[in-house]
């Protein structure tokens, strides 16, 4: 009993991680994929800038679903953007690219949701715009939690995931992943819409 309210209205309990971090990315994929078995869902979102956490998460899925008999979910993989770190350059080696497209990953490469012009205004004028203040207030539950938002609503808007379905969306903390939501997300001119339906697992302290 919780505060009065019965065990059976309580639908599950949430994975905390005791940091963030590439160490959770295993335990945070293993989460993620059995709450995916669970509910059905089809169309599973992942942040990987290199590829290796995408690669790591198809595999998970392969084993998990290989002894089910339900419909495997599709795989978006959502990078980073051309000349985020450099200009110009692809952090995703085109091997990593080939290799992800081989397995029937789907790969989204673009403008970042909350970043793009605005980040080049802030950058240049400084201040804080409509955008970015969004992105810092899904930061107070953890960069990866505004990260899973924010490729969710990027692969909708880019059709690789259907409107209106819940999604599993897991992002990270700069490299790997640790914390993965189920999330509806709405289009991006609409973006308020969005529902953050459960939280999977995320750090407790970051």
């Amino acid at each position: 009993m919780l505060a009065g309210v019965p065990m059976d209205n309580v639908i599950r309990q949430v994975s905390l991680w005791a940091g963030s971090g590439p160490e959770y990315t295993t335990m945070t994929i293993e989460a993620a994929v059995k709450r995916a078995v669970k509910l059905n869902v089809s169309h599973i979102v992942v942040a990987s800038s290199s590829g290796n956490t995408a690669v790591q998460l198809d595999d998970a899925i392969n084993e998990a679903y290989i002894q089910t008999d339900v419909k495997r979910p599709e795989l978006c993989c959502v990078t980073h953007s051309l000349g985020f770190a450099e200009n110009g350059k692809d952090e995703m080696s085109s091997v990593m690219r080939t290799k992800l497209e081989s397995r029937g990953v789907r790969l989204l490469t673009s403008t970042h949701l909350m970043g793009g012009i605005e980040r080049a205004v802030s950058g240049k004028f400084g201040g804080l715009y409509p955008s970015g203040i969004v992105a810092q207030s899904f930061r107070m539950f953890g960069h990866g939690t505004k990260v899973a938002v924010e490729c969710a609503t990027m692969c909708l808007d880019a059709g690789l995931v259907p409107y209106g379905e819940d999604v599993i969306a897991i992002g990270g903390t700069e490299q790997g992943c640790d914390t993965a939501i189920l999330f509806r997300p709405a289009h991006a001119s609409r973006f308020f819409d969005g529902k953050v339906r459960e939280i999977i697992c995320k750090p407790r302290d970051f």
